[in-house]
């Protein structure tokens, strides 16, 4: 019998991905949340808080491969050392961390830059802490999600005149495409730091935000603005991106086409 998988933010963008990848390849799966769920087919649910550490030894006991899909805007370095921790006493083989391109190019020195780019510095320090825990790990670094960029501009969108920062790019990837990767290499050997993951096509910020308007059928006046501090200027300079490892297929057009419609039709429908 084969030793459960353990998922940490399981039931995430990313996480609930994963899981039923992992599940579609015949794997036992142990999903680890602060949250109480119902069990499912092949699914085990633990609850523990990484960030005090509450539940994680449990979580982690019989595991011999930890998916560590859960992040936030901060305290992702906390949450890596209450798992390594708890994971080194229970002689887990394998760590799987999921990181974010650029986190070793975008420099947070300032408190402009702690408030605005802090989740990189934070996402550094937690591959920092994997790197140095031990334990045999494996980490990816990809771009971010089309969820997220839907998530911004969904927010924008409620503004009358949309504040747009000048110079900045972005290479959006789907979450499932970084969920099949991810599943590959927890079930492969530890590799280290592998190459990064990136979305098909480099996108302006005015450009994404354009394409969300135009599937809502929505007309907003944009301002380009300018952010100060040093990690603003790395992320002009394109340090978020890796054109170079464009793997991704799902461009934003076909996220939005998909995502925004079906939004649609569910309103159309309560609205019937």
């Amino acid at each position: 019998m084969t030793s459960p998988i353990l998922v940490t933010g399981g039931t995430g963008t990313l996480g609930r991905h994963v899981v039923r990848r992992l599940r579609d390849s015949g794997c036992d799966v142990r999903v680890l949340s602060r949250h109480s769920h119902s069990p499912e087919d092949g699914v085990d649910f633990m609850t523990g808080d990484l960030a005090t550490g509450e539940g994680i030894d449990a979580a982690v006991a019989g595991v011999g491969t930890v998916v560590h899909c859960a992040g936030t805007s901060k305290g992702d370095e906390d949450k890596a050392r209450n798992l390594v921790r708890a994971a080194s006493r229970a002689g887990v083989r394998h760590l799987v961390y999921i990181s974010v391109v650029g986190a070793d190019r975008i420099p947070i020195v300032s408190g402009i830059d702690r408030a605005m780019f802090g989740y990189f510095g934070s996402k550094l320090a937690a591959e920092r802490i994997v790197s140095d825990s031990g334990l045999a790990w494996t980490t990816l670094r990809a771009t971010q999600f089309h969820d997220l960029q839907l998530t911004v501009a969904e927010q924008m969108a409620k503004l009358p005149v949309i504040p747009v920062p000048s110079g900045v790019r972005f290479q959006p990837v789907d979450a499932d495409e970084v969920a099949a990767r991810l599943v590959e290499l927890a079930l492969g050997k530890p590799a280290g730091l592998v190459p990064d993951m990136g979305g098909p096509r480099v996108y302006e910020m005015a450009e994404l935000v354009r394409g969300y308007l135009r599937a809502r059928h929505k007309r907003r006046l944009m301002v380009p603005v300018r952010f100060p501090g040093k990690a603003a200027r790395a992320f002009r300079a394109g340090a978020n991106l890796c054109p170079e490892r464009a793997v991704g297929h799902r461009t934003w057009e076909d996220f939005l086409a998909e995502r925004v419609s079906v939004s649609s039709d569910s309103r159309s429908s309560l609205q019937r």
